[in-house]
């Protein structure tokens, strides 16, 4: 990890980026360089300062969210980039991940857990509880038109059986939020051999992070039949215990 986590903050809410930038500047080892109100303010900011971590807002005037983030994300070197956002079902929220964004925070996060965050998100990591996830995708799949979830779900089933079966157990793993630690104890693999094997998952799957393996899983696992989503329409328990 850098020695100094340089930070951009993007919101069209003045009162909100002031809040974010205090919270940050009192984290050891963070620095904001940079404040942005919309989308393309953001992405010459970043072209400019060279920031390690984005926090951006998901609905804003101008350009949005959505659109900065993708295009930041489409970058080699490009910055992480942590979603905000007022809450956690927002379906554009999904949209957001699958561009490439690290993770989400609430914009009602504790101070603690947003520099821990921007932390984790610097180091590479995800920013994102696989439960969070789960209870994401099932509240989007329940709007979308279910031609389209099916043909996503085909289309995330074939490019999971480019993996070998390994592979397949390690994306899993990744999945279920686990470190390469973790996962190198349970499956008996040294954590180089782990590494090893998210790179090549992450190249076969086209993602650039770990958030973007884990909803192909969630999705290619979990996403119901049209079948399924009427059952689930007649009964919301999903006769589940």
């Amino acid at each position: 990890m850098v020695d100094v986590i340089r930070t951009v903050v993007v919101d069209d809410d003045p009162f909100v980026r002031m809040g974010l930038t205090m919270v940050l500047g009192a984290g050891d080892g963070i620095e904001v360089v940079g404040e942005a109100s919309d989308g393309a303010e953001a992405i010459e900011l970043v072209e400019r300062l060279r920031p390690d971590v984005v926090l951006m807002d998901i609905r804003m005037n101008g350009m949005d969210g959505l659109t900065a983030t993708a295009q930041l994300r489409s970058r080699a070197d490009g910055p992480a980039v942590i979603v905000l956002t007022a809450f956690d079902t927002d379906k554009h929220l999904l949209r957001a991940l699958r561009a490439g964004a690290n993770g989400f925070l609430l914009k009602d996060t504790p101070p603690d857990d947003i520099l821990a965050s921007v932390r984790r998100a610097a180091g590479g990591e995800s920013i994102l509880a696989p439960a969070a996830l789960t209870r994401l995708i099932d509240h989007v799949v329940r709007l979308e038109d279910q031609e389209l979830v099916e043909s996503r779900a085909v289309q995330t089933r074939a490019a999971l059986d480019r993996l070998t079966a390994r592979e397949r157990e390690v994306a899993v793993a990744i999945s279920e939020g686990r470190s390469n630690m973790d996962i190198a104890a349970s499956l008996y693999m040294s954590v180089a051999t782990v590494k090893a094997n998210v790179t090549r998952i992450l190249a076969k799957l086209g993602c650039t992070n770990r958030v973007q393996v884990a909803i192909l899983v969630h999705e290619a696992r979990d996403v119901p039949s049209s079948a399924a989503a009427d059952r689930h329409r007649a009964d919301p328990g999903g006769g589940r215990a």
